[in-house]
């Protein structure tokens, strides 16, 4: 599915390029659920926002292959790019509340999926979020981050993507609903074959929904590590 190959991910400043990346090189498959474990400041949003190029080029240079599907996408036109992350990349950010536009309502963006209003209705009750009578009416200033934070994952997963990347997706839950999270993740890449790839601080959670572990440190990943299910 994906071949990630980063010789390096600098900074670009007037006097200097401070490096963010380097050397890290590794592969995601279909029917996986990846974790990158690492602190504050190892690198973790850098590199997954290198993924699909959500980083800004005047601000980055950026010496890296990263193919999708045979494609790489830091070679495709801004067009093409744009039609991956519709359809097929899917990206939960850890500050929900601020990736929603606050002029909209939350009714703008489920309408926007190609999905029945059962399985819509399903995905809500089974994250504890209110009926889409209640929550199709509010805006995003109008929730907390930890319900935005479900809302985002919802609609993530309704739109049944390829790759599914979560930044810090327990953040802003608390433990039942990371349990909730646990659980849906690892049947929705058992029943989409698609794949999930997380950035946490969380260990505990990381061991229960991973299938592979790495850990970010100072710029550089570890190889992936298979986890024995007991």
């Amino acid at each position: 599915m994906m071949s990630v190959s980063i010789n390096s991910v600098d900074i670009i400043n007037e006097n200097h390029n401070k490096r963010i990346l380097q050397n890290i090189s590794f592969k995601l498959d279909t029917g996986n659920v990846y974790t990158i474990l690492g602190k504050n400041g190892s690198g973790k949003s850098t590199l997954i926002n290198t993924l699909s190029k959500l980083l800004d080029n005047s601000i980055y240079n950026i010496d890296a292959s990263i193919e999708f599907n045979g494609r790489d996408l830091l070679k495709l036109s801004y067009t093409e790019l744009l039609r991956i992350r519709k359809e097929k990349i899917k990206y939960v950010f850890q500050d929900s509340v601020n990736s929603f536009d606050a002029l909209k309502k939350f009714d703008y963006y489920f309408k926007m999926l190609n999905v029945s209003e059962e399985e819509c209705a399903e995905v809500l009750e089974y994250f504890l979020l209110p009926s889409k009578e209640k929550l199709f009416k509010l805006y995003s200033y109008e929730v907390s981050g930890g319900m935005a934070q479900r809302i985002s994952i919802c609609l993530a997963i309704l739109s049944k993507p390829e790759l599914l990347i979560l930044d810090e997706p327990t953040s802003a839950i608390d433990i039942n609903i990371s349990n909730l999270l646990c659980n849906k993740l690892k049947e929705f890449v058992y029943e989409q074959r698609s794949c999930v790839l997380l950035i946490t601080q969380d260990i505990d959670f990381a061991e229960h929904v991973s299938d592979y572990v790495a850990h970010l440190t100072n710029g550089n990943l570890s190889q992936f590590v298979k986890l024995s299910k007991i």
